[in-house]
């Protein structure tokens, strides 16, 4: 059973820094659309930032200038990168990706991850 994997998350000041990390647990053929959300206490989960199918990117405004997306499409991975956190950044990271696990049939399941948690506190 092929499952996303986060890691990267943890406990910062505001204005540090974390990087977060995703990849896929198994053997896939392709991963697409890979991108990050999140959930605060209370409220829906909401896009961060995401590659769009044609490989472009976006972002929430609230993270417009702060955050960097990345991947290593040789290896399903994608990165986020979250400068000058605020506490308003404080949320469970969950990734997602469109996952094709076998070259035929030609067919993308969506994952997600389990999370990880991102608090931001002084």
């Amino acid at each position: 059973q092929v499952q996303l994997v986060e890691s990267g998350g943890g406990l910062v000041q505001p204005g540090e820094s974390l990087r977060l990390s995703c990849a896929p647990s198994g053997n896939i053929f392709s991963a697409n659309a890979m991108g990050w959300y999140r959930q605060a206490p209370g409220k829906q989960r909401e896009l961060v930032a995401t590659f769009t199918s044609g490989g472009s990117t976006n972002y929430a405004d609230s993270v417009k200038g702060r955050f960097t997306i990345s991947r290593d499409s040789a290896k399903n991975t994608v990165y986020l990168q979250m400068d000058t956190l605020k506490p308003e950044d404080t949320a469970v990271y969950y990734c997602n990706a469109k996952i094709r696990l076998y070259a035929f049939p030609v067919r993308y399941a969506d994952y997600w991850g389990q999370g990880t948690q991102v608090t931001v506190s002084s």
